[in-house]
């Protein structure tokens, strides 16, 4: 498999995950579980934020951010709406980047203004880790609330998405 194929997968995942999660997360009640509810979106913002920032680095653009969340908390449609765009712009860029271009090391700088570099490879594997790791969180409150989270795994994925892989493994 090669890198592209790789990341395209790892993205592929993270946009049907996001989904998912913003399901449930539409589903909590906002009366009974409001500090919950304004956490995980809090989160999701986050996770956001990032991953509009490390596109911004990925295309020499100004992302205009000074920290990494917003000071106001959006709606959750209004989440919803930017999640599915920022997915969709990683899958297109995707599309367009080449393999040559995934190695090239590119100078940044953080929005506390410590400096950094990474390969564009690099950023693209933060950007996918990064919001496992916060959905992973978001998921732990809800399994606190004795809400049973989305299952976030790639096996999960991969299996939904392909249900041919089930018919792959021969009878024993």
């Amino acid at each position: 498999m090669s890198e592209l194929s790789l990341l395209h997968t790892l993205f592929s995942y993270q946009a049907w995950a996001n989904e998912e999660l913003l399901d449930s997360l539409g589903d909590l009640d906002p009366v009974r579980y409001g500090k919950a509810r304004h956490a995980s979106i809090r989160l999701m913002n986050h996770s956001l934020v990032v991953g509009r920032i490390f596109a911004a680095h990925l295309t020499a653009q100004n992302h205009g951010f000074t920290a990494d969340n917003t000071p106001d908390t959006p709606s959750l449609s209004e989440l919803r709406a930017a999640v599915t765009a920022s997915d969709q712009w990683y899958l297109k860029y995707l599309e367009t980047v080449t393999p040559d271009l995934l190695s090239e090391a590119l100078p940044f700088v953080f929005t506390d203004g410590d400096k950094g570099c990474m390969s564009r490879q690099e950023m693209l594997l933060h950007v996918v880790t990064h919001g496992g790791y916060h959905r992973g969180e978001i998921g732990r409150l809800l399994a606190q609330l004795s809400i049973t989270p989305p299952w976030d795994t790639l096996a999960v994925h991969l299996h939904r998405t392909e249900p041919s892989r089930r018919q792959a493994v021969a009878a024993e």
